[in-house]
Order: C-alpha cells, then sequence, then structure tokens
C-alpha cells in the first residue's frame, strides 16, 4: 500500500469519527461524541472545526475549562473566526475571566460592528461584574442590530432582577416567552421574578406553566416547592419535594427540606431520620446538622448537640441567622468560645445584626464583662430601640453593676413594652429596692454616732 493511500485512509478515518461526533452530539450523547472528536483530532490536530466542535461539546457538560482549551486552539489555527471568539468570550465570563471575555468581544466588535452576539453576550459579562450601566449600553447597541433579540431581552433582565427592578425584569422576560416561547425556563425566571415582587398568585401560574413544559426539571420543582412552603401550601410543598426524589433518590436537599417539614411540626423523630438520610447523600449540604443539634438539645443530648454543631461550623455558612442561633444553642450547652466565633462570624456577615450584637451582649454578661456587655446592649438597642431583652438584659447588667440611674431606664422601657411582664416587674422592684438600701446606707454614712450615744445617757 503506498503511503499516500495509508494518510488518506487515516484522514477519512477521522471524517467519520467527526460525522459520527455530530450525530451523537444533536442526540444527547456527549461523553460519546468527545471520544470520536478526540480520536479525529489525534489523526488530524489542525483541524479548527473540530476543536470548536470539541469545545461546544464540553461546554453542554460544564467543563467550561477545558472548551477554552479547544477554543483557544481553533482561534489559533481561524484567526478572525468570531464563532469561535465569540463562544471563547462566553466561557471566559463563565469561569470569571472577564477582563479577558471583555477583551474578546472587544475584539470581535472591531472584527466587525454588526456582529450582534458581542454584544449581547457581553451583558451577561457587565452583570456579572456588577456594571450594570455598561450592560445597558450593551442591550441597547444589539438593540439596533436585531432589535428582537429573544435572549437580549432575556439577558438584560438578569441585570434588572439583580438589581430588584422585578417589574422591568417582567416585562424583557415576557418579551423573551413572546419572541421564543421554547426559551430555556423562561417562564421559571418570570415566576422568580413574581415572587421576589411579592406577587404569589402569578408566580404560581408560571411556575405551572414552567413544569407544564419541562415536568422533570429538578431545579425548577425544587424553587416551586420552597414557593409552596413559604405559602404555606405545606402538603403541596411536600408532594413536590417527594417527586424529586423519583426522579433523583439521591437529591439531598429534597430529604432535608421534608425534614424541614417533619421539624415545623414537631415530629423530631421522623425530623432526624431525614436530617440523617440528607447527610448520608451529602455529608457536606449545610443545614443538616444545625438542625440535628437542635433535635439533640430538644432530647436533652447536650454533647451531642455541640458535636452537631462544630460540624456545622466547619462548612461554609453565609446566613447570619444561622450562625446567631448557633451562638445561642452553643451558650445554652456552655460552650462560650464557639458561642463568640458564631457571633463574631455572623456580626461580620451582617454588621447591623441586632441580634448578633445581643448575644455578644449575654456572652460578655456571663464572663463577668459588665461594661463590655453594657457596650454591645447599646449597640443592639441603636439597631433596634425596642429590642426587650437587649433592654431587660442591659437593666440586670447595669443593676449588677450598681449604675442605679441607666438601670431604671432601661427596665422603664422595657415595661412600656410589655407592661404585663412578671420578670420585669420582679426586676423593677429588684431595682427599686436596691435604691432604697442605698439611700438607707447614705443616711446611716451622714449620722454621727457620738450624737447618739449622748441621747442615750
Amino acid at each position: 500500500m503506498l503511503f499516500d493511500e495509508m494518510e488518506f485512509g487515516s484522514y477519512d478515518r477521522a471524517e467519520r469519527n467527526a460525522r459520527k461526533a455530530h450525530e451523537l452530539y444533536e442526540d444527547g450523547f456527549m461523553t460519546q461524541a468527545l471520544t470520536e472528536l478526540e480520536q479525529a483530532l489525534e489523526i488530524n490536530p489542525t483541524n479548527s472545526a473540530w476543536h470548536f466542535n470539541k469545545g461546544l461539546t464540553l461546554d453542554a457538560i460544564n467543563r467550561f475549562e477545558e472548551a477554552i482549551v479547544e477554543y483557544e486552539a481553533a482561534s489559533d489555527l481561524s484567526p478572525g473566526d468570531m464563532e469561535i471568539l465569540n463562544s471563547l468570550a462566553v466561557d471566559y465570563t463563565r469561569t470569571g475571566q472577564y477582563d479577558r471575555a471583555i477583551a474578546t468581544f472587544e475584539h470581535i466588535q472591531q472584527l466587525d460592528p454588526r456582529f450582534e452576539p458581542c454584544y449581547c453576550n457581553r451583558i451577561i459579562t457587565y452583570t456579572e461584574m456588577g456594571l450594570h450601566d455598561q450592560a445597558e449600553q450593551m442591550f441597547y447597541l444589539a438593540q439596533q442590530i436585531e432589535p428582537d433579540c429573544a435572549l437580549c431581552y432575556y439577558n438584560i433582565g438578569n441585570s434588572l432582577f439583580v438589581r430588584g427592578l422585578y417589574q422591568k425584569a417582567i416585562r424583557c422576560w415576557l418579551k423573551t416567552a413572546e419572541l421564543e416561547p421554547a426559551h430555556p425556563q423562561i417562564n421559571y425566571r418570570i415566576a422568580q421574578a413574581y415572587w421576589s415582587d411579592g406577587d404569589p398568585a402569578r408566580a404560581h401560574e408560571h411556575f405551572l406553566a414552567e413544569l407544564r413544559l419541562n415536568p422533570g426539571d429538578i431545579e425548577v420543582i425544587l424553587d416551586f416547592a420552597l414557593f409552596l412552603l413559604e405559602q404555606g401550601e405545606i402538603d403541596s410543598a411536600r408532594e413536590k419535594f417527594h417527586r424529586i426524589l423519583e426522579f433523583d433518590p439521591e437529591h439531598a436537599p429534597a430529604s432535608f427540606y421534608l425534614g424541614e417539614i417533619a421539624f415545623d411540626e414537631n415530629d423530631l423523630v421522623g425530623a432526624e431520620g431525614l436530617f440523617e438520610e440528607a447527610l448520608k447523600r451529602d455529608p457536606g449540604l449545610p443545614g443538616p446538622h444545625y438542625r440535628l443539634a437542635q433535635c439533640a438539645l430538644a432530647g436533652g443530648r447536650p454533647k451531642e448537640a455541640r458535636a452537631f454543631l462544630i460540624t456545622e461550623l466547619e462548612l461554609d455558612i453565609e446566613d447570619a441567622g444561622t450562625l446567631i442561633s448557633m451562638g445561642s444553642m452553643f451558650l445554652t450547652i456552655g460552650d462560650v468560645d464557639h458561642a463568640v466565633h458564631c457571633l463574631l462570624r455572623a456580626t461580620n456577615l451582617d454588621p447591623s445584626n441586632a441580634e448578633a450584637l445581643y448575644y455578644l451582649g449575654v456572652t460578655a454578661a456571663n464572663k463577668g464583662h459588665l461594661d463590655d456587655a453594657a457596650e454591645f446592649f447599646a449597640h443592639t438597642l441603636d439597631l433596634d430601640s425596642h429590642h426587650l431583652s437587649a433592654l431587660r438584659d442591659s437593666a440586670f447588667t447595669y443593676l449588677a453593676a450598681r449604675r442605679l440611674d441607666r438601670a431604671t431606664e432601661r427596665v422603664g422601657r422595657a415595661r412600656a413594652i410589655a407592661p404585663t411582664d412578671c420578670g420585669l416587674r420582679m426586676l423593677d422592684y429588684s431595682i427599686r429596692m436596691m435604691r432604697m438600701i442605698d439611700r438607707l446606707g447614705q443616711l446611716a454614712r451622714r449620722l454621727d454616732p457620738r450624737r447618739l450615744l449622748r441621747r442615750r445617757r
């Protein structure tokens, strides 16, 4: 066989691999498509189209870093190909390489100012960078080229939603749905916007519309279930979580939220089982250890509670309210150091959170650091002047420090909020008694004992 014939045969085989990869891609078999493309590229690594197709296939399975390598290779082989450059810039955005994304989009714009995707896709880049004015500028530039681009309306809707401009986001996404009714998750996004804007009826309508189109979309079902929970439709939410487990028996969040429902219904045994089930499926899931700690505390098992809390604390908790609750539980079981750690993390996340400052005051008071406690309680009251617990505990703190004027002022404010509270009435009585004892002591010090002796003679 001649060398030329051998070479021709191998290139023909590479072409067959590439065609087979395309068929597999269209049918949704991405892993097999990748294998065929890799075999084709082993034979002919200089085919830019195959590198480009491999990048698209990697994108389809969210392997964006690897896709970038393929797009860069394709671009090196076919400089100035705008489809390749556009896909490359999109993946730079997906991987947080915003400067490179912007530079690539600007390069496309220089090559062809009428290439609409370089403006349309740049909307998302600027949105993720928080540069919303630039995002809107890209939208208007894209509109001049293609006024009926469904993706442009979708992308600028994301920018508006992030800024809390829900009505404007809804109008944009409704336009997307009008232009492209099958746009992925468009009814879901509209539902989220109506939910955030305080219109549950329309949110419910669009959640259902999305699920009629895509009944197996677990992301949508999960969010719809959380929406139903918030609306108090417990049985409907429970059914949605069970449906998720039918689609994916290993879905840890569904088990966790079923545990939340059981916990709220005071079925602590059932809740513990579901939380444990969630942890078996995903040991790093935030939430179950925290709830198991609450169950253990309610069951009189403080050592277990402490172990669960410490494990939860090792996770990346970004919710100040959860950290404050954990801090209060650590205080309950006498672990002051971990309590302080939780509360300080909470104040870092939300410096204006009155509850975190209040519990730091409680911690300082328990350590006997009365001045620090008084300061924390004062900061709490600066943020929330009607914080009853801070008023009460600062009155106790001032009483312990014998700063009776301050104690009287605090308990007076507390009783104005809760005039029938027996504890506050007893505290008020204690302060009055202490003031009386102090006055008697001052009177006794003013008397001259020698005069008393003379009178007795």
